[in-house]
């Protein structure tokens, strides 16, 4: 079996390598060709061209890079038609990838397989329709997914979400955690302002006034905050006046984020898919967010549904907490922490339900998704 498999971030390339490394399992014998990652190129794959090079987000970062990206659409879809793969795989990263497919289908009969399922449920519902043209086959992260593909005229199976295959502290690993950075037995606040500029700029002062707000009523307020690599300077200089002697944990140490997470009380994180890894961990949470106004007048328009929240969402409750757009001020996020630290059980059912509805307990995604590709391809 030949795939031809492309990926273009490093979340797509931890699902590629996983995804791979589920094929080399059910499908022995079979031989990679295409663009991804460390994780994937570990896997067996001879990158045509670094990954970092598609990784590039925002229109001001696309834009001097356009007619490069433009090239390399064309390139790949030259080389999966030229070497006629069993299936071409194209891993989230829809700019680019979708380009590539819809390529390939107008010179070929080459069947596609695109992992990660466009948000319709949340927003511009008439991507999957679009998407329908050139992609046979979706292999969705959640379980109400599939049946919005189908409808669109693409089979789909929901492979599970890999935050399940994430390792998980244990309570002793916690407790050493807040031994060693001595938190007390005051609450522990994980602070998570986002894994870009944008977002860190935007949330710091007003996760900075919230967390001041709840110390005058938890006066023993210790704070943790991770930070990605990206923003880890950032980071550092905005939590400098910060209260609860902010404890920072550098950019990728997993064991002590893995640590953290577990050994925290309540979290309060900018929203995205970290509300999942919290929900893993059993962490209750707050999650918060806000854009410029521009944007937040467009996508208020557009957004279908009513939380912006996966734990909400998967669940199918409204446990956790948000304060998005106007509603993300310190005094409301204060408010949110405090209602959850007075009653931390309250989030527990809604975040074991959506980890049992993203897969955990089953078979590992990658395998899942191997199985999937297999059954579909060419």
């Amino acid at each position: 079996m030949k795939v031809f498999v492309i990926a273009g971030e490093p979340s797509g390339d931890a699902l590629g390598g996983a995804v791979m490394a589920g094929l080399h399992d059910v499908a022995p014998g079979v031989t990679f060709d295409g663009v991804g990652g460390p994780l994937m190129q570990a896997q067996g794959l001879v990158s045509r061209f670094p990954m970092d090079e598609l990784s590039v987000m925002g229109l001001a970062e696309v834009l001097p890079k356009y007619r490069a990206l433009k090239r390399r659409i064309a390139e790949m879809a030259e080389a999966v038609i030229a070497t006629r793969p069993d299936v071409l795989l194209t891993i989230d990263s829809p700019d680019f990838c979708l380009r590539v497919a819809k390529l390939v289908k107008a010179q070929s009969d080459i069947r596609t397989i695109h992992y990660v399922a466009p948000t319709v449920w949340a927003w511009r519902p008439g991507r999957a329709a679009k998407m329908a043209r050139h992609i046979d086959h979706v292999l969705a992260l959640f379980p109400f997914e599939p049946p919005l593909m189908q409808a669109a005229g693409m089979t789909c199976d929901f492979v599970g979400h890999p935050v399940v295959a994430h390792p998980i502290a244990t309570d002793a690993e916690a407790a050493a955690f807040r031994a060693d950075h001595a938190l007390g037995a005051g609450p522990v606040v994980l602070a998570l302002p986002g894994s870009r500029r944008g977002e860190v700029s935007r949330l710091a002062d007003r996760f900075g006034g919230a967390l001041r707000l709840l110390q005058q009523t938890s006066p023993g307020l210790r704070v943790v905050v991770p930070s990605a690599g990206p923003v880890a300077d950032m980071v550092r200089q905005v939590t400098q006046d910060w209260p609860g002697q902010p404890v920072l944990i550098a950019p990728g140490d997993a064991a002590a984020k893995r640590a953290a997470f577990r050994a925290a009380d309540v979290a309060l994180a900018a929203s995205g898919t970290v509300s999942l890894e919290l929900a893993a961990a059993g962490t209750p949470m707050v999650i918060a967010y806000d854009m410029n106004w521009l944007s937040r007048q467009i996508i208020g328009q557009m957004l279908l549904v009513d939380t912006v929240t996966l734990v909400n969402l998967v669940s199918d409750t409204r446990t956790v907490p948000e304060f998005i757009g106007a509603d993300c001020t310190s005094s409301r996020i204060a408010d949110g922490l405090r209602a959850v630290l007075a009653d931390p059980q309250a989030q527990q059912a809604a975040m074991a339900l959506t980890m049992d509805r993203l897969g955990r307990g089953g078979d590992a995604p990658g395998l899942r998704a191997a199985r999937s590709v297999l059954a579909h391809s060419g």
